[in-house]
């Protein structure tokens, strides 16, 4: 079967491992996909995060504000190329990744906060906060859209048809 061509599933319903496996491999990388999105959603986000953080706790508030933003965005772009790199590597791989990969990011996400209020007189409060705010915003916003656009594909959310409102009227 060609790489790129979707596999049918089997008489039982399912499908080899290797099988999705040789498909994943054909397809765009999903997550640098979802890197790229959170990317433009971070075009927004960011200048509103040193903008806040400048009016709040003035021009050191900004410019930690401003590394806060630089580092999220750093590291869900290793994490979307990592992903990337672990779904080709096998599926194993990848859910091993997706388990452990969330709280080693958040690990070094602190670690480098650390190592940078360390090294620089950052305004640590504001560098705290807005890498904090950031993720979750970024985080949500692109959980949200997802979510969203799968309902909408779903169908759930539209109006109902007739056959709705006599199922409505016969059970309650």
């Amino acid at each position: 079967m060609p790489a790129a061509e979707t596999p049918t599933p089997h008489a039982d319903g399912g499908l080899t491992r290797h099988e999705v496996e040789d498909y994943l491999a054909g397809r765009p990388p999903v997550e640098l996909n979802l890197v790229r999105s959170l990317l433009r959603r971070a075009v927004v986000v960011g200048p509103v995060a040193v903008a806040l953080s400048g009016l709040l706790r003035g021009v050191e508030g900004a410019v930690a504000a401003a590394i806060g933003v630089v580092l999220v965005v750093g590291y869900y772009l290793l994490s979307g190329a990592l992903m990337s790199w672990l779904a080709r590597v096998s599926l194993g791989a990848y859910h091993a990744g997706a388990l452990f990969g969330f709280v080693a990011r958040l690990g070094l996400i602190v670690a480098t906060m650390l190592a940078v209020a360390a090294l620089f007189d950052v305004d640590r409060p504001a560098l705290g906060l807005t890498v904090i705010a950031t993720y979750m915003v970024l985080l949500l916003w692109e959980a949200g859209a997802r979510g969203s656009r799968r309902t909408r594909r779903a169908g759930i959310g539209r109006k109902a048809g007739p056959a709705r409102g006599r199922s409505d009227r016969l059970h309650g």
